[in-house]
């Protein structure tokens, strides 16, 4: 799966987008700025214009905290649709301020309870940012950092308003080519990446993100990244998502995010945010600013009862923050630091699926060891003896038809293979085979041939399913060879946006188990029993907007 083969090892990784053809590498060396103008900043009456002394010149309007200008080498980057970049849609009349301590200059805006925040320093071409939401009377979602068009390539995944055929609501459109686009998909999870943005060869623009610690959602959480359109670009850095969301809104400072141009290359890796320390900072008054000395780490030295073909993250939570960090492979090592002091709760994740939870204490300025973590058997649903299963227990539909596509693509894409797929237990296809969703208004019904020894088929057993989200309450209902039906069973908590069909798999993980008698069998062992599994819900609309389910497994135990 793009983004979350559960087989490939978690690591943190620079993900480029928008490389132009036949550019140069993008891990080059960072521009050396061309001749340096003053560092300080000016008032034009409207804006305060902000001289890096380095190549980058901004302005930030003195009534509002828009960002109004990007002067990168004489060029000018931002704006498209006559728009200036900044918070969500913009906060309108903010009281804004500016300041200068040293090598850094600070602009402070306040609007309402919000208070955002952005950062020079002398020599950089760097622009750092910080928002302080305090609670909902703002809203104050995203940052995005509005690109004219041209100074970039646009023929890239999420490039879609170039077509005017609308595929679902008016975010999801079709090519002519029955190819979707849609600024929903990303393709990555947070852990995926740290920076995203563009670069014509000779000039990148990215915005590296932040530590994501009053975000939501967790390491494997996607959100908007980015679009094209023949209009412009827009980049983001998103401080609260609401589509496909698992968690509640988490309200404070969250930064520094990085608007930083570079000659092409990617930028400096010193800005990412498990590198990035702004010490420099600590004494800018920013609001809701923790520095490095209030806050705190927890190591464990190790994790057992581990399955060695998937990578384990190690993730702390609570109402306030949110952490992570990949565990080692060799042996299950993880470090998680900058945390903010308090009391959170510390899962562990085979690849997507939670295998293991326990509290920890974060204390500022101190580092909390943890014992081996043993992960118990009965905590990993594929330890468990089956007669048969469909793909691994994971926490995401990764191995079954489509499921690398649903990342960044609307199931109606010219690319998806057939939304059919019976299977036979045995053929080697199963999981190929198989559907990463299903849709009562779709595919619902999908078949499972299988046969059963004698002994076997004298025998009650549990069939499990699992999945990882759902959408307007799907959930899967059995039948076995035509005759047997399971209860409809109870929906789980799941979110309660578009997910299926906007590039998310990741909702709540949830089993749903069904204990089937042994009078439900046929008692022909050369004969293939059948089962089938139907989406039932009271909700939804038609199509890929009917009640449906992602799949992450299904099994037959003893």
């Amino acid at each position: 799966m793009s983004g979350s083969d559960s087989r490939r090892p978690v690591r943190r990784r620079t993900f480029v987008l928008g490389a132009a053809a036949g550019s140069a590498a993008l891990a080059g060396p960072l521009a050396v700025p061309a001749a340096a103008a003053a560092f300080g900043y000016t008032d034009d009456g409207s804006n305060y214009v902000v001289d890096t002394g380095a190549a980058l010149v901004f302005k930030v309007s003195k009534t509002t905290g828009d960002l109004t200008s990007l002067i990168y080498r004489g060029t000018e980057y931002q704006g498209y649709g006559g728009m200036n970049s900044h918070i969500e849609s913009g906060l309108g009349s903010s009281a804004v301020t500016i300041a200068q301590s040293g090598s850094t200059i600070l602009v402070s805006v306040t609007h309402g309870t919000l208070k955002h925040y952005y950062a020079a320093r002398s020599g950089e071409n760097n622009v750092y940012l910080w928002t302080n939401k305090a609670d909902t009377s703002v809203s104050a979602t995203r940052y995005i950092v509005r690109v004219k068009a041209g100074r970039f390539l646009n023929d890239e995944p999420d490039s879609y308003t170039y077509t005017t055929s609308t595929v679902e609501a008016s975010d999801v459109f079709a090519k002519s080519d029955g190819q979707t686009r849609s600024k929903h998909y990303s393709r990555l999870r947070v852990i995926d990446y740290d920076y995203i943005g563009w670069t014509s060869g000779s000039v990148g623009l990215w915005i590296v993100r932040s530590n994501h610690e009053k975000a939501s959602g967790g390491p494997f959480y996607r959100s908007l990244l980015r679009h094209q359109s023949a209009d412009g670009g827009g980049l983001y850095e998103i401080l609260y998502y609401g589509q496909n969301q698992t968690e509640e809104q988490r309200f404070g400072l969250q930064g520094p995010y990085v608007i930083a141009f570079t000659d092409g290359g990617a930028p400096s890796s010193s800005l990412f945010a498990g590198n990035l320390t702004t010490p420099w900072a600590d004494s800018l008054g920013i609001s809701g600013y923790v520095g490095a000395s209030g806050r705190g780490r927890i190591a464990g030295v190790g994790i057992t009862g581990r399955d060695t073909a998937y990578p384990y993250t190690v993730g702390i939570a609570n109402p306030a923050a949110q952490y992570w960090s990949s565990a080692r492979p060799s042996d299950g090592y993880f470090s998680i630091t900058g945390a903010l002091p308090g009391s959170y709760t510390l899962t562990v994740y085979k690849s997507e699926l939670a295998v293991y939870s326990t509290q920890v204490t974060v204390s500022a300025g101190g580092t909390t060891t943890l014992n081996s973590i043993a992960i118990p058997l009965s905590n990993d649903p594929s330890k468990a003896s089956a007669i048969w299963r469909i793909n691994d227990w994971t926490g995401t539909p990764s191995g079954f038809k489509n499921a690398d596509l649903m990342t960044y693509a609307h199931p109606s894409d010219a690319r998806a293979a057939a939304w059919t797929g019976n299977v036979v237990i045995g053929s080697g296809s199963e999981t190929s085979a198989f559907p990463c969703y299903i849709w009562k208004d779709v595919n619902s019904g999908l078949l499972v041939y299988f046969k059963l020894t004698a002994a076997q088929a004298a025998a009650a057993h549990t069939l499990r399913i699992g999945v990882t989200t759902a959408y307007a309450n799907g959930r899967p209902q059995v039948v076995v060879n035509g005759a047997w039906a399971s209860a409809i069973p109870s929906p789980p908590a799941q979110p309660n946006t578009r997910s299926l069909t906007n590039g998310s798999y990741r909702g709540n993980n949830h089993t749903f188990t069904y204990s089937i008698p042994a009078s439900a069998w046929l008692t022909d062992t050369s004969q293939y029993n059948v089962l089938k599994i139907n989406v039932v819900s009271g909700s939804g609309s038609t199509s890929y907007l009917s009640a449906g389910t992602s799949i992450d497994a299904v099994d037959l135990l003893p």
